[in-house]
């Protein structure tokens, strides 16, 4: 590749991320507002009901297509070669998913405890179909750096599903009402992608490439399916042990607890793995760079997760009303659960680089077969606190040794990141401990958050004020393009919901794309 070309892909690339982060938090701050007033209208049982449905939509989402449109991005030859065998299999795979949840769903339903969930099962498998559909279209737009017109297709699937759902919601329809509000949003966001996609849609069928396609998407589709099982055994347990309203409850903390994942880490991730990048070929720099970023990172969010547990209630309340402050129960525990995936996250870029994603995968298997017993004997003994228990003890214990490990084999200095991280949690320690104290000694709601997030907020500002030179740095780094994920490996620290093009269909966060 020429000076010229390579340069040429970096600018694109640059923008195309760029675009991709604006689309990410408009979606995120836009809908806040009517999500909290869906939460606020539908209540607890009707918000859990449709979580039954979503975690369904979530499932036949890690599957659908096969994960073969994926190749249309990292196909070296020219892609219009494979686009018609691309869509024809996409849609057929679509279809068969569709169908068989169709008729699975009242038996999905009723092990999840609600069989009130089966409508809605039904209609978002609609959502299914759409997605296969467009998967062609919207790959083809990811080739090309497309991520402009992409963001617009996204917003109008946010803002019209959710406005439909409101709307919905406010005439009664329950449940349902998020269930149509999604299948009319990606419908209208479907074709627009197509109608931006650089190529028409075409249907056509060659068998030689499609006996590639699938030797190309049957381990993505199996790894798929393996990062939906950790990323949503947790909330499969407590439907099904539970029921449907605890697990609105369960859901609404998720989804609070992933906000400084979503703001803090994107940021930092965007640019951290073209640092670490460049800096592959000398491994000692590498590693003081990563134990350098990784304690800037930390320090950045790990004060904001405990705020959030120690001050659960008030937010909870505050926020969503008094009816759903049981939710705060598991959001104690998740906001600690925030703060390890978000250093999780930043070893997995690190190990990228490194081309050691096969090792990150394992550790998913590893996280799955000791999640699974621990939340079915944490919700047993103790509900949703004993679930929040459950998989903070997990990725304590046996993930973050785990990538730890991993850290040290590959020459990262443990105790050099030992010694950089502890001002950070100890700053974080500190803010939790206050913020738990202002919530047994402050009212109303108001002045507890209003302490304790000023405390937080002059932490965060001091700490960051004191790493001014790292964040310089990191500034001056121009954004490259995701980090590579080798095929047959999703990412397996990032679980948004997205297709396997980025297409956003639901995800984890249940009111952003309510």
């Amino acid at each position: 590749m020429s000076g010229a070309d390579g340069s040429s892909l970096g600018s694109k690339a640059g923008k195309a991320l760029g675009w991709s982060f604006l689309s990410t938090l408009a979606a995120r701050f836009g809908t806040l507002a009517i999500g909290i007033t869906l939460a606020r209208v539908l209540g607890p049982t009707e918000f859990g009901t449709f979580a039954v449905a979503l975690v369904a939509l979530l499932a036949m989402l890690s599957i659908n297509e096969l994960g073969v449109s994926l190749a249309i991005v990292r196909w070296p030859d020219d892609p219009r070669t494979i686009v018609p065998t691309v869509a024809t299999m996409s849609a057929g795979f679509s279809v068969l998913v569709c169908g068989g949840f169709v008729l699975l769903a009242p038996a999905f339903a009723e092990a999840m405890g609600n069989p009130a969930a089966t409508g809605p099962v039904r209609v978002l498998a609609l959502s299914v179909v759409t997605n296969g559909l467009v998967s062609t279209s919207a790959a083809l737009m990811q080739r090309e750096f497309m991520q402009g017109r992409k963001m617009i297709a996204d917003q109008v699937d946010n803002w019209l599903g959710a406005l439909i759902s409101l709307t919905l919601a406010l005439l009664g329809w329950g449940a349902m009402s998020l269930a149509v509000g999604r299948v009319c949003g990606s419908l209208a966001g479907g074709v627009l992608l197509m109608t931006f996609a650089p190529q028409r849609l075409r249907f056509g069928f060659d068998p030689e490439v499609a006996r590639r396609l699938i030797r190309f998407g049957l381990p993505l589709a199996g790894a798929s399916l393996l990062v939906f099982a950790v990323g949503y055994a947790d909330q499969i347990v407590v439907g099904h042990v539970l029921g449907s309203t605890a697990l609105g409850f369960y859901v609404l903390a998720v989804n609070l607890s992933g906000w400084p994942v979503a703001v803090f880490s994107q940021p930092v991730r965007a640019v951290a793995p073209a640092a670490f990048a460049r800096l592959q070929h000398d491994r000692p720099t590498l590693n003081r760079s990563f134990v350098t970023v990784a304690a800037l990172l930390v320090g950045l969010t790990l004060p904001i997760c405990l705020l959030l547990s120690g001050a659960a209630p008030s937010i909870i309340r505050f926020v969503y009303g008094d009816q759903w402050e049981t939710a705060a129960i598991a959001l104690a525990g998740l906001g600690v659960l925030a703060g390890l995936r978000i250093f999780f996250e930043l070893v997995y870029d690190y190990l990228v680089v490194l081309e050691r994603s096969r090792a990150v995968l394992a550790v998913q298997g590893l996280w799955l077969v000791v999640l699974v017993p621990a939340m079915w004997i944490g919700v047993q003994q103790d509900g949703l606190r004993g679930a929040a228990i459950a998989l903070v003890a997990v990725a304590g214990v046996v993930v973050l040794p785990a990538y730890l490990w991993m850290l040290g084999r590959s020459g990262v200095r443990l105790l050099d990141l030992a010694r950089d991280l502890w001002p950070a949690v100890l700053a974080a320690l500190a803010v939790g401990a206050f913020a738990v104290l202002a919530q047994r000694n402050i009212t109303p709601d108001l002045g507890v958050l209003a302490a304790a997030g000023t405390v937080a907020v002059l932490v965060v500002g001091l700490y960051g004020y004191r790493r001014r030179r790292v964040l310089g740095e990191l500034r001056r780094t121009p954004a490259g393009p995701p980090v590579p994920v080798p095929a047959g490996q999703p990412d397996p620290a990032r679980h948004t919901g997205e297709t396997s093009t980025g297409s956003p269909v639901m995800g984890r966060d249940i009111e952003e794309h309510a």
